[in-house]
Order: C-alpha cells, then sequence, then structure tokens
C-alpha cells in the first residue's frame, strides 16, 4: 500500500522513532510561530533555558490577540516579545499586520514543512500542503532551542471530497459538515487528510479555512496536498520559489474513511454553544439576529471579504443589527482601501476592526445581554464572546452578509446571484510591520514589565499523595473553562497569580478558595476534558493552585501534553463507571506514585467512600520521566 501526505512529510522529517501509528517518533521542526497570548511564556521558558540561538528555519512572533491598550499590561508583553524576538533572532511581527495564520499563510508557509506553533488554529497551515501542529508554548519554546518536536503518530482519517460546491455554499459549509459527521472527538488522535476531485474546486484560503476548523474536531492536524492551485497562491503572493508539488500516493493506506459530496452541500450553521451542533439553514423558524462579526484565522482573506463587500454593495445593514469585519491582514485592508471594496463595507454601515483576532479572542465586541450573535470564527463555547447569555452561531461570510442585510439568520440561496470574486494577478506585499532581527544580537537585552510575573515550577513527583477532589466537571470541558479568556482577563496571561483568581470561572466562583483551603488537590473530569485552545495557562493556573492530578474519561491532545510538561498527572479511568462513585471534596490516596508512573497505572484509594478504584496513564517513557521530573522545564534542564 502507499503512503498518505502526511507521512510523507512525518517520514522526511523523522529524527527518531519509528513512524507507526501510536508510536513516540522525534521529528524537525523548521518553522514555529506564537502569539502574543501565549507568547510571553514561550519567550519566559526560552529565557529559562539559557540558549543563544534558535534551531528552526524560521521563526515568528506575532501580536494579534491582546491589541487592545487600555492599560499598560499589553503594551509591556509587547515589548517583551518584540525584545526577546530580536535577541534570539526570531521574526516579530507588530499589532496591526494582522493574524498570525493568515499572515503565515501570505508570507512564510512552505509546503512539506513541519511548522509549530502555540496556537490551537496553527493546523491552518495544512491549507498549503504543510504538517502545521498546535501545541503548548513549552513544547514550542523546546522545538525553538533543539529543532526538534516529540509527538505520538497519530492515525490517518481521508475525508474524499466529491464533487463541487453549489453558489452561496462555501468551505466553512464543508468544515462544518464534517464537524456534524464526526464530533468535536471525532478527530482525536488522528491526522485528517482531504483527497479526491473536489480538492480542484476549492481555493487555498477555502482549505485553510476548513484546516483551521479541524482543530474544533481534535485532530492532531488536517492537510490538504499541494497542487497547482497551491502555486497560483504562492505565485500571486511573489513565492513562487517556496512552491513543492506534494500529494498521498494514489494508492495510500487510511485508517479511516468518510466521504464528503460537496454539490449536496447546502448552507450550515453551529449552533450554540459547541462547533459541532450543526444544522442546515432554513426558514421554518425565523432566527433574529442582533450582532454579526466577520474575521478570525478561519475567514478573514481578501476573497472572504471581497465576497462580503460584493453582497453589500449599494445596501444597508438591518438597523437592529450590529456588523463588525476583522481583516486578516494590514495586506488585505490596504488592497481593500485602494480597490473600493472598504468603502462599500462602510457605506453599508459596517464597523472596520484593525487586522486582528478581535473579538474571535474575546477582545471586544462583547454582544449585548441575551443577544444572538452570528460569527464566522471558529468557536462558539459558551461564554467566549465575552456575555455569558449571549448565543453564538458559527457561519460562513455569505451567510453572516446576507443576514446582516436581513436581520435574521438567513439561507443566502435564494437571494440571488452569488458573488464571484477574481484574485488580483499580484497581492500587494508590504512589509513595514515585520521587523526582523539584527544581524548582531551580541549584548541585546529582554526588557520585562511589571506585569510579567515568574511561570510556576513543580517539584519532582511525591511517591504518595493524599488530596480532596477540589472540582468534579462533566464532559467536553475547555479550556475556555479551566482559564477563561475576554478582554479583562487577556492582559493578564503573563501574570499567572493574577489568573488564578478566575480559574474555572464558568463553572465554578469559588476554585481558588477550595485550592488554599484544602492546600491544592485533585479535578475529576467527563470525556474530552481539556478541549480547545492551546493556552497551556489551562495546566499553568492549575499547577499555581497546586492541583496533582486530573482523574478524566479522557483528554484533548494538546491540553494533556500541556499537563504533562506542567508535571501533572493526567490519569484515565479504567474503567468509565468509576467517575460516577466519587463526589466533589472526597479524599482520595495516591500510594506509590513512582512505580506507578513507571507502570502506567494507578491504584486509587477513595478514603471518604472507602472504594478502590484503577486509572491509566497513557504516555511515552520521555513522558512518564518528564512527570517523575515534575515538568518539561525541569527534564530539559536536567
Amino acid at each position: 500500500m502507499g503512503m498518505s501526505l502526511a507521512y510523507k512529510i512525518l517520514s522526511k522529517n523523522l529524527i527518531n522513532g519509528e513512524l507507526k501509528a501510536g508510536n513516540e517518533i522525534e521529528v524537525k521542526v523548521n518553522q514555529t510561530l506564537t502569539q502574543d497570548s501565549t507568547g510571553t511564556m514561550v519567550y519566559l521558558q526560552l529565557e529559562a533555558m539559557g540558549i543563544k540561538d534558535i534551531k528552526t528555519d524560521l521563526s515568528v512572533a506575532y501580536i494579534d490577540h491582546n491589541t487592545l491598550q487600555a492599560g499598560f499590561e499589553n503594551a509591556d508583553d509587547h515589548t517583551f516579545i518584540k525584545t526577546a524576538a530580536a535577541k534570539y533572532g526570531i521574526i516579530f511581527s507588530k499589532p496591526g499586520n494582522g493574524i498570525c495564520h493568515q499572515l503565515h499563510l501570505e508570507r512564510f508557509g512552505k509546503p512539506g514543512n513541519i511548522l509549530l506553533g502555540s496556537d490551537s488554529h496553527t493546523p491552518t497551515g495544512g491549507g498549503m500542503g504543510m504538517i502545521a501542529i498546535g501545541a503548548g508554548g513549552l513544547d514550542v519554546a523546546v522545538a525553538m532551542a533543539k529543532g526538534s518536536y516529540f509527538l505520538t503518530v497519530p492515525k490517518v482519517l481521508n475525508v474524499e471530497l466529491k464533487g463541487k460546491l453549489k453558489p452561496w455554499v462555501s468551505a466553512k459549509d464543508v468544515i462544518l459538515k464534517v464537524l456534524q459527521e464526526l464530533t468535536v472527538k471525532g478527530g482525536v488522535g488522528y491526522i485528517v487528510e482531504y483527497t479526491g476531485e473536489g480538492v480542484k474546486s476549492l481555493s487555498l484560503t477555502d482549505r485553510a479555512t476548513i484546516t483551521n476548523m479541524g482543530a474544533e474536531l481534535g485532530a492532531t492536524t488536517s492537510i490538504f496536498p499541494s497542487d497547482e492551485i497551491t502555486y497560483d497562491f504562492l505565485k500571486r503572493q511573489k513565492r513562487a520559489n517556496d512552491y513543492t508539488e506534494l500529494a498521498a500516493d494514489i494508492d495510500a493506506n487510511y485508517d479511516k474513511k468518510i466521504v464528503i459530496n460537496l454539490d449536496e452541500l447546502k448552507p450550515m450553521a453551529a449552533f450554540p454553544h459547541s462547533p459541532d451542533a450543526v444544522k442546515e439553514i432554513t426558514e421554518e423558524n425565523k432566527i433574529k439576529v442582533d450582532q454579526v462579526a466577520i474575521g478570525s484565522c478561519t475567514n478573514s482573506s481578501y476573497t472572504d471579504l471581497m465576497k462580503v463587500a460584493a453582497i453589500l454593495k449599494g445596501k444597508r445593514i438591518n438597523p437592529d443589527v450590529d456588523l463588525v469585519i476583522s481583516p486578516g491582514s494590514s495586506n488585505i485592508l490596504k488592497m481593500m482601501a485602494d480597490n473600493g471594496a472598504l468603502g462599500e463595507l462602510i457605506s453599508a454601515g459596517a464597523r472596520i476592526l484593525e487586522a486582528a483576532c478581535g473579538p474571535c479572542i474575546g477582545m471586544g465586541q462583547a454582544p449585548k445581554s441575551n443577544a444572538i450573535s452570528l460569527r464566522t470564527f471558529n468557536r462558539n463555547f459558551k461564554g467566549r464572546c465575552g456575555t455569558k447569555n449571549a448565543d453564538v452561531y458559527l457561519v460562513s461570510p455569505e451567510v453572516a452578509a446576507v443576514s446582516a442585510l436581513e436581520g435574521y439568520l438567513t439561507n443566502p440561496m435564494n437571494y440571488g446571484e452569488a458573488p464571484k470574486i477574481e484574485l488580483p494577478k499580484e497581492f500587494q506585499v508590504y512589509e513595514n510591520y515585520f521587523i526582523y532581527p539584527p544581524k548582531n544580537r551580541e549584548g541585546l537585552e529582554v526588557i520585562m514589565g511589571p506585569n510579567i510575573k515568574p511561570f510556576p515550577l513543580n517539584n519532582a513527583l511525591e511517591n504518595s499523595i493524599t488530596k480532596n477532589v477540589i472540582l468534579k466537571t462533566g464532559d467536553n470541558i475547555t479550556t475556555d473553562d479551566i482559564m477563561p479568556s475576554n478582554a479583562k482577563l487577556l492582559p493578564f496571561r503573563s501574570n499567572i497569580p493574577k489568573l488564578s483568581e478566575s480559574c474555572f470561572a464558568t463553572i465554578v466562583d469559588d476554585f481558588k478558595a477550595r485550592s488554599e483551603k484544602y492546600n491544592g488537590g485533585f479535578v475529576i473530569g467527563g470525556d474530552n476534558y481539556g478541549q480547545g485552545s492551546s493556552r497551556e495557562h489551562a495546566a499553568l493556573v492549575p499547577l499555581y493552585l497546586k492541583v496533582k492530578a486530573v482523574i478524566a474519561k479522557s483528554f484533548a491532545r494538546i491540553h494533556k501534553a500541556n499537563l504533562i510538561n506542567s508535571g501533572i498527572l493526567p490519569l484515565v479511568f479504567e474503567n468509565k463507571e468509576d467517575y460516577n462513585n466519587i463526589d466533589e471534596f472526597d479524599e482520595l490516596v495516591l500510594n506509590n506514585c513512582i512505580d506507578s508512573v513507571k507502570a502506567g497505572i494507578f491504584t486509587i484509594v477513595n478514603k471518604t467512600k472507602n472504594k478502590e478504584f484503577k486509572a491509566i496513564l497513557e504516555v511515552s517513557d520521555r513522558e512518564k520521566a518528564i512527570l517523575l521530573e515534575g515538568g518539561y522545564l525541569n527534564y530539559a534542564k536536567k
């Protein structure tokens, strides 16, 4: 049998290990990216390692999350990242330049490369034929320091695309359909690889939209072949030399397969409060809309926004709707200013935000109380928009624009002729928002403001741990639940003590008080614990609050890795029914922890209930060593 494209790229970059599903391997990392929300921790960790030069071909530090400067905190963090980038030889992207994933597609992504990013939507690069993986900040810091990354080899899930999309149906509808079929847990342990004749009908940015939201499947990453569509995009971006043709073998072997008929798809929406709560948009029950937000790393490309401008041209936004638009990059914004499309958006009544993540990450534009907000984003977790009682629907730019005009969630297929956008012969390329590192970096200092606090470090694993259960959660707990992300908290991403005041705030309002009362403890979780973003703060803050272990039915990939990196035991119930026999504040005893880590199985005593149960530690030998040392940084130093 032939080889999948994913395995071809992993094989090309393999350093150690056997490329077989379930094995741990070490691969070369060609590129890394960070953003400011996670980047402060990455560069603090890089500082702690005491390195002089990075070992990647290229690393970029983007400022796109915390761009509102209501106080000194964000500006101080940006200066810290800027000076760290100069010191280590990293390209720095200034605030206002755009969203890291859109910018990386435009300027730096290369087919066949391995990209590691401290953002869960790094798989956007898979639309260009890259193995692009989101990871915790410490993994990215080590990748920059060593030039390599360890991962458990995923299986490969093939999505064969047939046919061609009908007018008004878009790439967003494709990934919503995949989410409807597979759910937010369906991609765990897989790389999702797209093939079939339908691939040829999708533009590069269409593909990037699909791989971007592959993160919501729980997949390690998603990937498309690199073909003439890829070459055309790179040529228009004046980067034709970066092109390499890449595809799976005709007889490639896959572990699982689904088929999506593009010509059967209709406009869809993910209903509150999960990206997989997907339904077709019908006219039966009109849902009145209060806010529409267009942008994010999922749908802020030149084509996406030009379609919106064409739909809005000569029209007026419904008086009851607030429409906000955030372009993906400064070059896109300038091109739209030059060609008149920006004027069409403004004359229709849209608010134009700077080229940044903005409302997608919760940085402004929170809707009113009990609002219905349509967003072209990738996540609609409860409260992520900044308003706990708002309902957020995920839709395509076409649905968003038409709905903004109509005032209710609208299927655009009966709205007339769908807009067709011609790409410019060449995209405008301006580099004035990028700061390249100086050739002579000797003696450069890193500047840290008063908001930057040391990141917590764990101690070596104790052999016996007796603690109380200080929280029990349900299924699909997100990193937004563990460490909420909003405009009030984002400026404190470099201040773990301050963030600890809001840990698990979407679930309980006294988690910090509980941890202080019991001097730390255990968290009990359901299935898919820790889904969502790559933010390692969802592990660092529990570490600071002395959480010793999370015992769950199953874990999301990145969060599990972040727990291991922090030295927190990620244990899985051997029998899921044992979850039902544990209550909050039960006292649990973990004995013989060191031998249990080595064996990969714990016998846990519930002293309160006078019962025993078993929990599995599903990690590699290297990760066992990390846990014994009390975290990755301790292990790396030793």
